[in-house]
């Protein structure tokens, strides 16, 4: 498929997105030349950021939902073990961590290359983005934070399980 014909679908793609977040009468910010939408969930407790981008060359939306903090400098080694410990009981998407600078945020892709998606697809993504992160983003705040450690980390995820 040509890069022009990439575009010209992703584009679609991207509209079904921003038509579905105003059926849903949801606040969010687009970038068109980015195809992009981001938006703001609250959760239990941590409010959630959201960012949809279509991806034209790779034929895939992307959910991600950074986390409003950062792993500490002392703390990244837990951090990364208790990334890995939430991802091995994941259905769908994961949790991405930057050692470099303590960033975690979660990302779920899925494919358009078969066909055209619709709304249901998108509405599904976001929901489990914000339910995943809801679950985990208070137990990742309260290790960076020192009042857990990785074992209890772990004994929370098993309880969760």
């Amino acid at each position: 498929m040509s890069e022009e014909l990439d575009l010209q679908k992703a584009k679609q793609v991207y509209a079904t997105i921003v038509h579905m977040f105003e059926r849903n009468g949801w606040k969010f910010e687009k970038n068109e030349d980015r195809l992009m939408v981001k938006s703001g969930f609250n959760g239990e407790d941590i409010p959630m950021d959201c960012v949809i981008l279509v991806n034209p060359k790779n034929q895939v939306v992307q959910v991600l939902s950074a986390l409003p903090f950062k792993m500490p400098e002392d703390k990244r080694i837990e951090g990364a073990i208790a990334v890995a410990v939430a991802n091995y009981g994941l259905v769908d998407g994961c949790f991405d961590f930057d050692m470099k600078d303590g960033e975690i945020h979660y990302r779920l892709t899925s494919s358009y290359r078969g066909g055209m998606p619709d709304a249901s697809l998108f509405e599904y993504m976001i929901a489990c983005a914000l339910s995943t992160v809801d679950d985990y983003n208070d137990r990742f705040f309260m290790l960076a934070k020192n009042m857990i450690d990785i074992s209890k980390f772990i004994e929370l995820d098993n309880q969760n399980h």
